[in-house]
């Protein structure tokens, strides 16, 4: 399984047990970077797992953060 997909499916859980609720911010790439042991690009491919999902949305300039689920 591709790092970026473990990575997201981290996030994924943490987003699902509560652990970051709606409209928290994500760890930022250079924060899932230190995290994970990962390059840029697998940390960016990771968030947009999750925002292709609908779990999180991105601000620009300001990060991404955790969507309210209906």
């Amino acid at each position: 399984m591709p790092v970026y997909i473990q990575v997201a499916a981290i996030l994924r859980r943490r987003i699902q047990k509560g652990q970051l609720g709606p409209d928290d911010r994500l760890p930022s790439e250079s924060e899932l970077i230190e995290q994970f042991g990962v390059g840029r690009k697998t940390a960016r491919s990771a968030v947009k797992v999750l925002r292709d999902e609908g779990l999180v949305y991105t601000i620009s300039q300001r990060g991404s953060y955790v969507a309210r689920q209906a």
